[in-house]
């Protein structure tokens, strides 16, 4: 992964959409995503696999322009592009999820499963996230980081939140403000 670290503890899809900052992508390789993939590892299904192809990166990456899209869309009260819904949609048929019944010596155990390779996997899950976020009334609290060279987006929980991080971004703002407020004072 490059020296940018994501951007992580946001609702799923939006730390998705937040691995394409400002400057450069965080999820350019197959390795990028697997680093990725580690650190959401307690929010997703799976384990992360030993090896992510450059298939699994373009259909995980496909999900993220389409969620990030029809996000756009969504947070200025438009309507979003049908192929965009359409494509999140098929990311979530190509890898269905299904509960799937075992015995387990005394009572029946449930485990949800999905098929396709890990990618398609990931996808589908990742869609998935896209459309519960996509869907919930949450959405019109999503917001752009008010820093000057950051685009990422957050839920805001408190209405005088302004910085997609405290750390990363909030600091720096008030860092360079102090340095304005101590040039101009002499």
């Amino acid at each position: 992964m490059n020296d940018l670290v994501p951007l992580t503890g946001e609702p799923l899809a939006l730390d998705l959409v937040n691995t394409r900052p400002a400057v450069g992508d965080l999820l350019a390789t197959p390795g990028d995503l697997r680093a990725w993939w580690a650190l959401q590892a307690d929010r997703l299904p799976e384990a992360v696999p030993q090896e992510v192809t450059d298939g699994d990166l373009a259909v995980v990456r496909a999900v993220r322009e389409h969620t990030a899209r029809v996000l756009g869309h969504v947070r200025r009260g438009e309507r979003p592009p049908a192929a965009d819904l359409e494509a999140l949609n098929q990311a979530q048929r190509a890898a269905p999820a299904i509960e799937e019944l075992t015995w387990g010596g005394a009572a029946v155990t449930v485990a949800r499963r999905r098929e396709g390779s890990p990618g398609l996997r990931l996808a589908a899950c990742l869609a998935e996230a896209a459309a519960g976020l996509l869907a919930d009334p949450a959405v019109a609290r999503i917001r752009e980081c008010e820093a000057d060279d950051c685009v990422l987006l957050f839920l805001a929980a408190h209405p005088r939140r302004r910085w997609c991080s405290a750390a990363r971004c909030g600091n720096r703002v008030r860092v360079a403000r102090h340095y304005q407020r101590r040039k101009a004072g002499g």
